[in-house]
């Protein structure tokens, strides 16, 4: 038998309709209810519209359930009924009031449901006044202090407190023999928590304790620290000296994280040149850069024939007899020791150039630990992890995953192309306990037939962490349902480096969540004008913390409001405090006067069984200004009828977000992050 009816009555500043453009929509409800996490639309047999609703009080474990609409009168009145709530429902009537709206809640819930909770009924009144609040506040754009619109929604620093504790939890500053700890703190001292400085300590506190395992092998601290002081030497006979720079265009191995430290040593800036350039885009930015020496892998020399014949290059993965490899300078170069220089290197990284020549952004130096302490009070790496980093090394993720495990002593396992189940292949054979990846290879992963996955034990995995692109519902949800509750989700760019992590709770509760703000970290939804917005309205994403980028090389940089960096993104917050990422500022299209995303349009379209990759873009339109066009990959041996894919994106949200373009495509364009590259979808038209 159900609860005794909870009922609120409560006045709102705004017409009915205004009213019932937020309370007639139950998958906004998780904006103003904290206790409901997330609320999709789905189509019901019997035509009327159903939600998949997860709930979750006070942080405890999600309760999924269904809701079913069962009266629907525009601006006055919507009854919602959940098919095993034994006779509970939510009623929701709005009355005209001079104006305003008389809002009246009624709120009936199962026994089952709130025996042993906190749910009592004043509790239910209560939050049911909270969430009505929230409403009125986003209908009026108000932000308030109290909520996580604000850009103090965390600390707005790190106490040397906070990061000590964190850093103690983590086991890297766990005791040691005294003359390893000295030597270790006295290299930082020298060095700074730069990638060189991060190196040399691991390599005074545990010189024996491997560092990298590749296909060619394993290193360790002590060698890595050896080798690359020689090949700093060497590097400075070519020119390589503070000040200056060196481009590396390197798969995952070895040779690119020896090729950095060793420039770091001699103070030169690194340019990280992504795998997937072009030629043209190659000599674009080594013109830009000026490097005064290339180092790359022989596989990319056919990109290099427009480069000056001046500019030196070092094979760092050779195949070929004769040339001038990594190996070779080392050999031939002295292990004189190399005093740090005035001013540290920097690391350069691209952006990702999806619909153009990249950009290169100057990475900030860490200042300390707090960085390091920042994730990992998210992300439970800890001290002595086997992390095979699948991202790539010239990305920020796969970077931070490099940068990340100096101060944990990992020992990081490379490959140079990533295969699904070679990846598998090596988490068994090492018993690598944390994966760093990119969606798209977990994607791949997951592709695979579940009798080859399952010749793998990766049960030695607690964490497998992304970032880089966007993770889809269906592939959180089937991850941890085959995985493990190991997934971490970090979202950030190469500008702000980290704004939010989502740790497997967040992911169980809101699949689609970019997560809650790490310590020391700040996060604002703005408007144009640097103004927080509403509750759970739509904003500027915009980011504060110690890793900002400094600029980009071509001598700009990008907007600021006080110290909140802005991401480029349009997001909101939900009544929880988690952040959800709407999608590009460049991505939002207005279609009949509407403001609407392509990202909800993809993840409706890859939940569809048929469907192995979607992308959806705006298009000019002459009708309503512009609409979407859906670029879709089937899996191979099915069908899929445009008209369906319309009905169907139809069936679960608002018009002007159904394609009016289908394009059935090979495959999406993506690059080695997993975002999509727009400018090649059209050669695929």
């Amino acid at each position: 038998m159900p609860e005794e009816l909870v009922e609120v009555r409560q006045v709102l500043d705004h017409t009915p309709e205004q009213v019932w453009e937020v309370l007639g929509d139950p998958a906004l409800y998780p904006r103003f209810v904290r206790e409901i996490a997330c609320a999709e639309r789905e189509q019901a047999q019997s035509g009327k519209p159903r939600y998949r609703v997860r709930f979750s009080v006070a942080g405890g474990e999600p309760v999924h359930d269904r809701v079913e609409v069962l009266v629907n009168r525009p601006g006055e009145h919507l009854v919602l009924v959940g098919p095993g709530w034994a006779g509970g429902h939510l009623s929701i009537r709005l009355e005209p009031a001079a104006g305003r709206t008389m809002v009246e809640v009624v709120l009936s819930l199962p026994e089952d449901l709130t025996a042993g909770t906190a749910m009592t009924n004043a509790w239910l009144r209560k939050r049911v006044r909270k969430g009505l609040t929230r409403v009125d506040d986003h209908l009026s754009g108000r932000a308030i202090t109290s909520s996580p619109t604000r850009i103090d929604q965390t600390s707005r620093g790190q106490s040397a407190l906070t990061v000590a504790r964190t850093l103690a939890r983590a086991g890297v500053l766990n005791p040691g023999r005294p003359d390893r700890v000295m030597r270790q703190l006295g290299a930082l001292a020298r060095w700074g928590a730069t990638l060189v400085g991060g190196y040399q300590a691991a390599s005074a506190r545990v010189p024996d304790a491997v560092a990298l395992v590749d296909e060619r092998g394993k290193l360790t601290f002590d060698e890595i620290d050896r080798r690359t002081t020689r090949l700093a030497n060497g590097l400075a006979r070519h020119g390589v000296r503070a000040g200056r720079r060196v481009a590396l265009m390197c798969r995952n191995h070895a040779g690119l994280v020896e090729m950095t430290i060793a420039c770091g040593k001699l103070g030169a800036d690194v340019l990280l040149l992504n795998t997937g350039l072009s030629a043209d885009q190659v000599a674009d930015l080594v013109e830009a850069h000026r490097p005064v020496a290339l180092a790359a892998d022989d596989e990319f020399a056919p990109l290099f024939h427009n480069l000056p014949a001046s500019l030196p290059w070092i094979s760092t993965w050779s195949a070929a007899p004769g040339e001038l490899t990594l190996d070779a300078v080392i050999a031939a170069a002295p292990a004189t020791p190399i005093r740090p220089p005035e001013q540290a290197g920097k690391i350069i990284v691209l952006t990702s150039g999806t619909t153009g020549t990249p950009k290169g952004a100057r990475r900030r130096n860490p200042p300390g630990l707090g960085s390091a302490a920042s994730v990992l009070s998210r992300i439970p790496l800890r001290a002595g992890e086997r992390m095979l980093v699948a991202a790539p090394l010239f990305h920020t993720w796969g970077l931070a995953a490099v940068q990340l495990g100096m101060p944990l002593h990992a020992s990081l396992v490379l490959q140079r192309r990533f295969d699904a189940e070679a990846t598998l292949a090596a988490i068994a054979e090492l018993r690598c306990t944390a994966l760093i990846a990119v969606p798209v290879m977990l994607q791949r992963i997951m592709a695979l037939p579940e009798r080859t996955r399952a010749r793998y034990d990766t049960s030695s995995l607690r964490v497998v962490a992304s970032s880089g692109s966007a993770l889809s519902r269906q592939l959180v949800t089937s991850f941890m349902d085959s995985y493990g509750d190991v997934l971490y989700n970090l979202y950030g760019s190469t500008e702000v480096s980290w704004a939010s992590i989502a740790d497997p709770t967040d992911l169980r509760a809101a699949p689609t969540t970019a997560g809650r703000c790490p310590v020391g970290t700040r996060v604002g939804i703005l408007d144009a004008e640097g103004v927080p917005v509403a509750p759970g309205a739509v904003g500027r994403i915009c980011v504060g913390n110690e890793m900002l980028f400094e600029g980009y090389t071509n001598g700009t940089s990008t907007e600021m409001h006080d110290d909140l960096m802005v991401t480029g993104d349009r997001g909101y917050l939900d009544a929880d405090g988690r952040l959800f990422v709407s999608g590009r500022d460049d991505d939002m299209i207005i279609s009949g006067g509407e403001n609407v995303f392509p990202r909800p349009v993809e993840e409706l379209l890859l939940g569809l069984d048929a469907v192995a990759d979607a992308a959806v873009v705006g298009v000019p339109d002459r009708e309503y200004g512009q609409r979407f066009a859906a670029y879709i990959a089937l899996k191979p041996g099915t069908h899929l009828a445009a008209t369906a894919i319309r009905d169907y994106v139809h069936d679960h949200l608002e018009r002007p977000s159904v394609p009016r373009d289908v394009i059935f495509i090979p495959r999406v364009p993506r690059n080695a992050t997993g975002k999509v590259v727009k400018r090649l979808l059209a050669d695929q038209d």
